[in-house]
C-alpha cells in the first residue's frame, strides 16, 4: 500500500511538472524511456487515411494540440482501449485538441482499418503509416501509444493512455 501511495503522489507531481514546465513525464515502472524528442519539433507529419486522402499536422494548425495514437486492429491491448480512445477524443476535441490514429501494422489493410474504426465508433481519423516511417521517427513501439504535440508541433507527451487495460482498475 505505501508503494501505491508513493506512485500516485509521484505521478501527480510529474503531471503537475509537465503542465507547468512542459517537461518530460516521470517514468512508470516497467516502461521504456520516452523518445528523446520531448520538447522538440516533430515537423509536419503527412499520411494517408484509409480512403487514401492525405492528412497532415499542418491541417490542424488552429488546434491547441494534436494527439497521435498508434493503434492496431488486431492487438488485444490496443483493442482494450477502443472505448477510452473514443471517449478521450470526444472530450478533448471540444477543447481544441485534435486526435489522429496511426496504424503502422503492415498486415492491416486500409479496408480493415476502416471497418475497425466504424465498428468502434472512432471519432477521429486513422492514418496508414506504410513502412513505419512515423513510428520509427517517434520511436513508437506498442499499441496503443500516445504522443501529444502542441500547436507548434513540439512533442510534449509520450506515454500510455492509462495504467490498466481494465477500465475498472485504472488509477492513473
Amino acid at each position: 500500500v505505501p508503494m501505491q501511495s508513493f506512485r500516485r503522489a509521484a505521478t501527480a507531481l510529474a503531471i503537475t511538472a509537465i503542465a507547468a514546465l512542459s517537461l518530460a513525464p516521470s517514468f512508470f515502472a516497467g516502461e521504456a524511456e520516452p523518445t528523446a524528442m520531448l520538447g522538440q519539433s516533430i515537423g509536419n507529419i503527412s499520411l494517408p487515411d484509409y480512403t487514401g486522402k492525405q492528412v497532415s499536422l499542418a491541417d490542424f494548425k488552429d488546434s491547441k494540440g494534436v494527439v497521435l495514437i498508434f493503434v492496431s486492429t488486431k492487438c488485444p491491448v490496443s483493442n482494450a482501449y477502443n472505448e477510452r480512445m473514443t471517449a478521450l477524443a470526444g472530450e478533448y476535441q471540444k477543447k481544441g485538441i485534435q486526435f489522429l490514429g496511426i496504424n503502422s501494422n503492415k498486415a492491416e489493410l486500409p479496408e480493415e482499418m476502416s471497418k475497425h474504426a466504424a465498428d468502434n465508433k472512432w471519432n477521429f481519423p486513422v492514418l496508414k503509416d506504410d513502412g513505419n516511417k512515423i513510428a520509427d521517427k517517434l520511436k513508437a513501439s506498442v499499441t496503443p501509444e500516445v504522443f501529444l504535440v502542441d500547436g507548434k508541433r513540439i512533442l510534449r507527451y509520450h506515454r500510455r493512455i492509462g495504467d490498466s487495460q481494465d477500465p475498472a482498475a485504472i488509477k492513473s
